[in-house]
């Protein structure tokens, strides 16, 4: 390995030992309750290779998001688009099921995202637009499915399509609190069933 690929190779080692150490403590403890020494010394670097390669805590978490988003978000929509010959029934149930791995895969990335969002709620901040267009984008995702669902009466139609599907992102991130939370007693396979059969219910019967 010549010398400007092992560069390339240290930098990205340390920006993904940042990110890593920076989302473990956003989680656990609040990005207010998180300052940039304690992500440096988290991942075994100093101070000043934060501000080398993110320059501010805001551009970490940032950062944290976008990658966020391509797993929550992007891959979510691309696994639900490819089964457009489905009912919407089925593509609901795929995005459950999606979702749900996600609890097993990326828990601490589905965390940050719900956590992040509560967090900057009422602050104005380029954080709490990416998070707005973010949730924005999920929302406009499940209101469209459950009007298609709602034409081809696999939905319920006395209830609008705005807020049903609200209620659907917003019982799934209750629910990964609620797992999060009492992850002592709660099953993570059995939470998701539930969830599912929930969802199901409250869609299709009115």
């Amino acid at each position: 390995m010549n010398t400007t690929n092992k560069k390339i190779e240290q930098r990205q080692v340390s920006i993904q030992a940042l990110l890593s150490a920076a989302r473990t403590l956003f989680v656990s403890q609040g990005y207010q309750g998180t300052n940039l020494e304690q992500i440096a010394s988290n991942a075994n670097l100093s101070k000043g290779a934060v501000y080398f390669y993110f320059k501010s805590k805001e551009t970490v978490l940032i950062e944290l998001l976008k990658q966020v988003e391509k797993i929550v978000v992007d891959d979510a929509i691309a696994h639900i688009e490819s089964k457009l010959r489905t009912s919407p029934l089925d593509q609901l149930i795929a995005y459950v099921h999606y979702q749900t791995n996600l609890g097993i895969t990326h828990l601490a990335d589905v965390l940050l995202l719900v956590l992040m969002s509560l967090e900057f709620k009422e602050k104005k901040s380029a954080t709490q637009e990416f998070l707005a267009q973010m949730y924005q984008r999920q929302c406009d995702f499940m209101e469209n499915l459950i009007k298609e669902g709602q034409l081809s009466k696999d939905f319920r139609q006395d209830l609008p399509a705005k807020e049903l599907a609200s209620i659907v992102l917003g019982a799934h991130d209750g629910t990964f609190l609620a797992w999060y939370k009492r992850s002592d007693v709660l099953d993570g396979k059995d939470l998701a069933r539930s969830l599912r059969m929930m969802m199901i219910d409250g869609l299709t019967h009115q």
